[in-house]
Parts: structure tokens; sequence; C-alpha cells
């Protein structure tokens, strides 16, 4: 029987299974995260008719001879390259470019997708939509704290997630204090006569209050505005600049809103290089804050001066000082106090400068009234963000990533999911930053099938089929023309 009828018909079996791959892309040409695959062939076993022989002095060598007995399909291989991502504003999908793969987990076991179709259920718990398959990740402490080093587990983040209030402990203040202020030059008390005293506009004696400045301005502080940017407390002298009054929202642990009036004042400018220092002094803006339930809140703060260098850096300086706030010094009713309650909340000055320019010296306080969960949002290493009704944004979670060393060698399950195989390696799980990849919030992975080369591949292979069906239509012929010649 003619060698070339069996090799036609393995060519036409490995074309075949090489149209199968094609059609199978072609298929999947909107599937998220699809990965295409392409087949590649290899001769197979060759008969040997004669070996080669080598030359010798008196005779060339020759070559051996070899008739080959076909063709085989020798792999299908996973293209894992990265696919374009396209938009569907839809805050919880999520497109991965880059070697990894998201991590996935059912009843049945752990796989690994592309496909980043993901959604919140009915509790809360972030799985793959379609099959409901949880979304591994690191879930964030009460704190909003990540840790990675544990295993991954599934992201829960329920709906209308509550915020317990915290008690503001820190106070950070950061910004500029000019260096350049008007300072006082003068001062005139309300029937004119010359002030040269640390004095404050207390509304029995001192009742107001006309500043020269340094630059030519005047300033009238009068008793009627004090409780803006004065208090009896507040040293106000020539050579000293006009307070400036700063606002730190500071919450008790009931989540109730305080107010906190922090005045900064120019006490010298004697700054000359190299070793001489401006100083500024602190002090509460107000002693008191009234309360809508009718109680009154005590502050108290010893002031404290700073000191800063030629440069404008902090040099030194009571730059921590204490806040304490107590609830209840008030009588709400005739005989009747409220309970007394106090707290205290640490004031970091230390990170202020003095350059001449603007002052924009501000206060970030930590602390937070009660809040709920109203949307979470996505970012490019994973991490997601809940946003609370009191304004506050936390860390909730951060998905995982799987890396493979032969992406190529995973095994397809359908469903767009992945698993292992003796060839891909073991599973190395880390955040997309530490795995160098790159997560596109609200975006899919589309599929990575190109219909052009596909197309392309389809009329190679149909002309390769086409080839192997002629040679077994000649064979037929000879094999009929020999069994003519007994007739």
């Amino acid at each position: 029987m003619m060698r070339s009828l069996f090799s036609a018909v393995s060519g036409l079996k490995s074309h075949q299974t090489r149209m199968d791959v094609i059609g199978n892309n072609i298929a999947n040409v909107n599937t998220n995260g699809f990965k295409s695959s392409r087949a590649t062939f290899a001769d197979m076993l060759s008969q040997t008719q004669s070996g080669a022989s080598a030359p010798t002095g008196n005779l060339g060598g020759t070559n051996p001879k070899q008739i080959g007995l076909g063709v085989s399909v020798a792999s299908t291989d996973l293209l894992f390259t990265d696919s374009s991502a396209q938009s569907t504003g839809k805050n919880t999908d999520l497109a991965l470019s880059g070697n990894g793969l998201f991590v996935v987990k059912t009843s049945s076991g752990t796989y690994y997708t592309r496909d980043g179709n993901f959604s919140f259920d009915a509790l809360g718990n972030y799985v793959m939509h379609g099959n409901g398959g949880f979304v591994q990740g690191w879930m964030a402490d009460a704190n909003g704290t990540l840790s990675t080093a544990s295993t991954p587990e599934a992201i829960t983040i329920p709906s209308g997630k509550a915020m317990d209030a915290k008690a503001t402990s820190n106070i950070t203040y950061s910004g500029n204090l000019n260096s350049s202020v008007p300072t006082i030059v003068s001062m005139k008390d309300q029937n004119g006569n010359a002030v040269t005293t640390p004095t404050a506009v207390d509304g029995t004696t001192i009742h107001s209050l006309t500043l020269t400045l340094s630059d030519g301005t005047t300033q009238i502080i009068t008793a009627k505005n004090r409780d803006v940017k004065y208090t009896p407390a507040t040293a106000t002298a020539p050579g000293h600049s006009v307070p400036m009054t700063t606002i730190a929202n500071v919450y008790d642990s009931l989540g109730n809103l305080h107010k906190v009036l922090l005045n900064f004042e120019k006490a010298s400018s004697t700054a000359t290089p190299p070793n001489t220092y401006d100083t500024w002094q602190v002090s509460l803006g107000t002693t008191e804050i009234k309360e809508a339930d009718g109680s009154v809140t005590t502050l108290a703060m010893t002031p404290v001066t700073l000191k800063f260098d030629y440069s404008g850096k902090f040099v030194s300086g009571s730059g921590s000082p204490t806040i304490t706030l107590t609830n209840g010094a008030g009588s709400t009713s005739a005989g009747s106090a409220t309970p007394l309650s106090s707290m205290t909340a640490t004031v970091n000055l230390s990170r202020l400068t003095q350059y001449s320019g603007s002052n924009t010296e501000k206060a970030d306080a930590d602390g937070n009234a009660a809040g709920t969960l109203k949307e979470v949002s996505v970012d490019a290493s994973g991490i997601i963000t809940g946003t609370y009704t009191n304004g506050v944004k936390r860390n909730e979670a951060q998905v995982a990533i799987a890396q493979f060393n032969n992406a190529s060698g995973l095994t397809k399950l359908g469903g767009n999911f992945y698993q292992e195989s003796n060839n891909s390696g073991v599973a190395n799980v880390k955040t997309a930053s530490d795995l160098g990849v790159t997560i596109t919030p609200s975006a899919l992975e589309m599929s990575n099938v190109d219909i052009a080369n596909e197309f392309s591949d389809m009329i190679v292979t149909q002309r390769g089929f086409q080839s192997n069906s002629k040679i077994i239509t000649v064979d037929d012929e000879m094999l009929e023309t020999v069994i003519g010649m007994k007739r």
C-alpha cells in the first residue's frame, strides 16, 4: 500500500485539528479575558531505506535515504498575551494586564481567571458574575489597615456596613506661617489712650482696640468680633502680629463634632542670619463651646511657643501640646448639671514651616462621626476603598493576584477558569503591585483573538486540507491503474 496515502490521511487529521482550534478561537472572539490558542505541526517518524555513509579516501559520503510517514499535531499552545481593556462603567468590574490571574474559589476548589466580571451578591460577597465563585483577597481590619501576609480569603463587604464613631486623639498641623506677616506698631483703646502692654479685648475694661500695623493699615478689634479672633487669654502687644485663627474638627467618642479654634501669633521678628530665630505663640481661640443640647464644653491647653530658624524650619518648642475637652461644665437647668466627661487630643505642630508668603496652616485630625458605607471603588493595585456617609474613606479589602512561571501551561476548565497543571508551576499569590501587574477598574479585558490572523490561518489550513485530499485522490487513481493491469 502506498505510504503517501497514509501520510495524506495524517495531513487531513492534523489540518482538521488546526481548523478546530481556529474555530474555537473565532467562537470566543467576544469572551471576556479569553486567551487564543494555536496548533503547531511536527513531522512523524521517517522510514529509513539506507543509512548515511562516511566519505573515504576513494569515495565521497552519502546521505541517508528516508521517506516521511506523515504529520502530527505537535502542540496546541495557549497564547497568554494581553488584550485591550473595554470600559464598562461598572465599578466592580476589573481588567488585568500583565502576567497574572484573579483567584476564585468555589465549593470544588481554587481556580484562576482573567475574566474580571465581578459583583457583590445579596450577602456582600465579592463574586464572579455568572457562576458565583468567591473572589479571593485580603480583608482590612477595623482601622482600614491591610495585611497581605496571610492566606487570601473571600472578600465580603456588606451593603450598609456601619463605621463606629471614633474619638479624635491626634491633630496634626501642616502648612506655612507667613514670616512677613504685618506686626502691631501701636494700639489705642476705645478712649484713644495708648496701650503698650499685652492686652485683650474683654468687653469690660477694654471694649475695643485700634491697631496700627507695620504695613500702614489699621484694624479695629471690638468686643463684638473678639469671639472670632480673640479671647481674654490672647495676648496682643506691639511687635506681635494679629493672631490668625484656625479650626480643627475634633470628635468625641459619641461622634459629636467640636470645632476647636487655635490662634497663631508671631511674637518676635528678630531673625538675622545665621543664629537667631523667629518665635510664634499658639493658644486656644476659645475656651468654651456651647453645644446643641445646651451643655457647655470647656477647652484647656497651655499656650506654647514655637521657634523657627532663618531657613524657615521648625527648630524647637512645645511641638505637641495637649488639648483637653470637658463636656458638661455648664448647667442645662436650675439645680441640674450634665455629668462631666473629658477627652484629650495631642496637637502636632512640628510640621509647620515659616517662609515669606501666604499663611497656609491647616489642621488634619483623626476621629470621625458614625457613618454607613455609601459606595466602593477599586484602584490599580486592587485595593477596594469604601466611602462612608460621614465623609471618611477607608480601605476595605485588596484583591489577590496569582502568577505562574508558565501561564501557558495552565489547564482550561471552561467557564473562563484555569487550573494548575504539572507544567504551569505553583501559583505565587501576592498583590498586583508586588507582581508588577496592573488592574484597570470599571473595565473588562477583551478576548485576544485577532480575527484577521484567524481568517488568514483558516485559508492556509483549508489549502493544506485540500492538498492532502488531492494526494488521496491521486493515490486512489494510481491504485486503480495497478489493479487494471491484471485485466
